[in-house]
């Protein structure tokens, strides 16, 4: 293939992670301020129900379009392997076979979604107050989420190809566009949240026509060709395997949420729900370096692990997690000493700024441990074993947290929500350094 596909199995590895990480790390960061940006502008604009109701109906929109997600990593992990194994046409042929399913299987879910908003929202925590906004804001994303399925399908994609500038743009093209649309459908058109949903979903818009646009230029060397779109059946099993890790992911996140908006609201009401809104805002912009990190770990690693280059592979993974470790422990230190500051910047209300911090806080408590499990479960994905990959994946949110998140609230009340998190990074990063230890002894040595 091309030189920047070549270097993932010559160029020396810390250099190579920086030059994925970093790319990566500014899409997710872009993607993350536009987050905290349209939080700040509902929050501000338009109220503290606006936050929850954006709290609610998010995880919904991200489970439908994590199909395309998962397809994409599923995907991309096999196209890496054979990118390093020299096997270009298949590689061809499973990209086809990625947006086969990605526009079939994501359409299909957007038009149960809306047939069945109601219900949906009510059982994702859309409850008292939140459920007149959440509603309106739904009704409107909702139409975005094939452009946004299609985005995250491309992009791992656009890594494996040794394009992480491109993987970078699209997430950084709607992002803008977001922020942009935000102020002029909520400030000066006063949209409310209808102008929130609407300014979400066209951004989800540009993303996926942005990646369509890379595929079908002379950018990229796979090429969108309607002869590899007809289902192979061992790729489409390999695809599911690996990107159901992924999606089920995903869908463990979601259930989740849904716990965790009942919980928050039996132990809280509303105003603990926009208090997670707040602190889930904040992971996804502290925690952006150790994402991209993550990111730019995926191709190297599945890239080398095909070339069948071991020293490689776990170089890469030792690397990954120093630089990652690192980068955690410093993002620890900031949130632990600026907690009010933090929050003050998504809101004024006096009852959010005296609850947040404190919750803020606990739940950043374990932060500086969380690399060791992120790269571990991403080493077995990236060499193709879907069923460690998939224990490990949901280690932290379906087998520690879910249970922690049910148990502790009943203990120490609200508190015990916030408690659940690091408890939960700290028995995962355990159980995952255990597995990778033992994966490197037998198959890396």
């Amino acid at each position: 293939m091309n030189r920047q596909v070549s270097e993932l199995g010559t160029e020396k590895i810390s250099k190579l992670l920086l030059k994925q990480a970093i790319p990566a790390s500014i899409g997710i960061l872009v993607m993350s301020i536009n987050m905290i940006v349209d939080t700040i502008f509902v929050g501000r604009w338009i109220g503290v129900m606006a936050i929850a109701a954006v709290t609610v109906v998010l995880p919904i929109a991200f489970l439908i379009s994590s199909i395309g997600m998962g397809i994409g990593i599923g995907g991309s992990s096999i196209i890496s392997r054979l990118l390093g194994a020299k096997n270009n046409t298949k590689a061809f042929e499973v990209f086809g076979n990625q947006i086969s399913l990605t526009v079939g299987l994501s359409v299909f879910f957007v038009f149960i979604g809306t047939f069945f908003c109601f219900p949906i929202l009510q059982l994702f925590g859309a409850n008292g107050a939140i459920i007149n906004p959440a509603t309106d804001y739904f009704h409107v994303i909702i139409w975005g989420i094939p452009f946004l399925a299609f985005a995250m399908m491309g992009n791992p994609v656009i890594r494996a190809l040794g394009k992480p500038n491109y993987a970078m743009f699209t997430m950084i093209f709607p992002a803008i566009s977001n922020i942009v649309l935000d102020i002029i459908f909520i400030k000066y058109m006063n949209l409310g949240i209808y102008g929130a949903g609407l300014a979400t979903a066209i951004s989800y818009g540009v993303s996926g026509i942005f990646v369509l646009w890379f595929f079908l230029s002379k950018n990229s060397e796979l090429k969108i060709l309607p002869k590899y779109f007809a289902i192979n059946t061992s790729i489409l099993k390999e695809i599911i395997a690996l990107g159901g890790v992924t999606i089920v992911r995903q869908g463990t996140i979601s259930l989740l949420v849904i716990i965790l908006n009942y919980t928050l609201f039996k132990y809280g009401g509303e105003l603990s729900i926009a208090v997670y809104g707040i602190i889930n805002r904040v992971m996804m912009f502290a925690l952006f370096p150790v994402l991209g990190v993550t990111q730019g770990f995926l191709p190297i690693a599945g890239y080398n692990y095909g070339a069948n280059d071991t020293a490689r592979v776990k170089q890469t993974i030792n690397t990954s997690i120093i630089f990652g470790t690192g980068i955690a422990t410093f993002i620890f230190i900031l949130i632990m000493l600026f907690p009010t500051e933090l929050v003050g910047i998504f809101t004024e209300d006096k009852a959010l700024l005296e609850l947040t911090p404190n919750a803020l806080i606990i739940a950043f408590l374990a932060t500086p441990v969380i690399t060791t499990q992120l790269i571990g479960s991403a080493y077995f994905q990236a060499a193709g074993k879907a069923f460690p990959a998939l224990c490990l994946t949901l280690l932290k949110q379906g087998v520690f947290l879910i249970p922690l998140v049910f148990i502790l609230p009943q203990f120490y009340g609200i508190n015990g929500v916030w408690m659940s998190f690091p408890i939960a990074d700290i028995l995962s990063t355990l159980v995952t350094y255990i597995f990778l230890k033992k994966e490197i002894k037998l198959n890396l040595a």
